[in-house]
């Protein structure tokens, strides 16, 4: 475990005192679309699987809160959640008739603007990298994250904070989130896993839920089953059939019963209600890459501030490196040009090294051809990792460098080499790309003092 800021005034805090944050991003999906669309913001918006618009195929991944208003639910058919919620163009242009095919095509006409929303398909590599920039934030909040899925993870945090003012951090952590990257997320706070899962779901969206040592039982109690983390629709139905309704009736029950039917998960169920849960977080792997990226106010154009913010990521990303004590072959960085042009150079080295100094340089002349370019966010990034014993020697000094393949999948043409030493292997994206590097802000958002731009890489596997 690293050694990590803490935030001022916090004292040691007592092992058996865990303190376990459950980060939910709110309607993600929707949530993405609405940064890609500023204008969708508080509109109705649906996300859908295997949908393309026009069509009536697909499944709801993800409704937006205004959309579920209308009964529009995740998992629905797209065909269902027509019915409900028109599409928006229907009403606008009366080009996309009524998907129930039994109006006429006057119909569209008698729709009020407020009955209608907007359909988006599914844009996993756009949703990915938004979601590094909340994983960054993650790991530069806490010495151990789980991640559990693209849009929720797990923090152990007790070594960065006390319960006398966990919530104070938790907000830290949602402010972080809301201003550097434009999503909002829902945290529970509590000393278990799956008390704390449960506490982000109490208060969505855009919740905070603080569940202390000792309150945990009591703040299950009243809880019907099927919010008890891991209990499904059927289980519920089993459980309110033997008379047990909300968790506190599970934790009063005699749990022989509750093992008899669900074998060794009705204990786990009877453990769960009573607040008992011995999980650690754990991390799911060590991380590929870190990476910190920094944006602008709006488009920058002058070399020197984007310079100066290259040298604060590059300084930044290679202390973490260094204290996570990891070795890197590759050195990277993007430009993100308006309005969501995303651009990507690399540089692989011919052995792993720790060189503060080379990751600066070799960010710098990466970033060369960008120098005059309107820029929005800037990122440096090392990875192919190799995680070494402290008594590893650093390379300091060692400059040499050969083409190579990065782990990272990377869309493009590969351009000549810029990088002014030795070959280097550089790659572009023209869209945005699912690469795992951490982000630190939205350049719609933020304009961040240097020193405070950057965060470390979310990813873990």
């Amino acid at each position: 475990m690293n050694d990590g800021p803490r935030l001022p005034g916090v004292d040691a805090v007592d092992e058996e005192d865990r303190i376990v944050l459950h980060v939910d991003a709110d309607c993600f999906y929707a949530s993405c679309e609405r940064l890609k669309e500023p204008e969708l913001e508080g509109e109705p918006v649906v996300v859908g699987m295997g949908y393309e618009e026009g069509e009536t195929i697909g499944a709801v991944a993800t409704a937006s809160y205004e959309a579920r208003e209308f009964g529009v639910e995740s998992a629905q058919a797209i065909s269902t959640a027509l019915e409900k919620l028109p599409r928006r163009a229907a009403l606008e242009d009366g080009s996309d008739a009524p998907s129930d095919g039994d109006s006429g095509a006057d119909e569209p006409a008698a729709l009020e603007r407020s009955e209608t929303g907007y359909y988006r398909s599914v844009d996993m590599e756009y949703y990915e990298s938004v979601a590094s920039e909340v994983r960054a934030i993650l790991h530069d909040c806490a010495d151990v994250v789980r991640e559990v899925s693209i849009d929720e993870a797990y923090l152990d945090v007790t070594d960065r904070t006390a319960w006398e003012v966990a919530d104070g951090f938790a907000r830290h952590v949602k402010g972080r989130i809301e201003r550097e990257v434009g999503v909002t997320v829902s945290i529970g706070v509590a000393p278990t896993m799956s008390a704390a899962k449960i506490a982000s779901d109490f208060d969505k969206p855009d919740g905070l839920t603080v569940v202390r040592p000792g309150e945990v039982e009591s703040f299950l109690a009243p809880l019907e089953v099927e919010l008890l983390h891991g209990v499904g629709p059927v289980t519920a139905r089993e459980l309110r059939n033997m008379g047990l309704g909300t968790a506190g009736e599970v934790a009063a029950a005699d749990p022989g019963p509750l093992e008899d039917r669900f074998g060794e998960r009705g204990r786990e169920l009877y453990d769960r209600a009573r607040g008992d849960d011995d999980r650690r977080v754990e991390p799911r792997g060590e991380p590929k890459s870190f990476s910190r990226e920094s944006a602008f106010s709006e488009a920058v154009s002058e070399p020197e501030p984007k310079y100066e913010r290259i040298e604060t990521l590059a300084t930044a990303v290679a202390d973490r490196a260094t204290r996570e004590g990891a070795l890197y072959r590759t050195v990277g960085v993007k430009a993100v040009l308006p309005p969501f042009e995303v651009n990507t150079r690399e540089q692989s080295l011919s052995g792993p090294v720790d060189d503060p100094d080379l990751v600066e340089r070799i960010a710098e002349d990466l970033f060369a051809e960008f120098e005059t370019e309107p820029v929005r966010k800037v990122g440096v990034r090392v990875a192919n990792l190799e995680f070494t014993g402290a008594d590893q020697a650093r390379l300091d000094g060692w400059d040499g460098s050969e083409g190579g393949d990065s782990d990272d999948s990377v869309v493009g043409d590969s351009p000549p080499d810029s990088a002014g030493s030795g070959s280097a292997e550089q790659k572009t994206d023209g869209a945005q790309s699912g690469s795992d590097d951490g982000s630190a802000t939205s350049a719609e958002r933020e304009r961040l003092p240097a020193g405070q731009t950057s965060l470390t890489d979310f990813r873990s596997d």
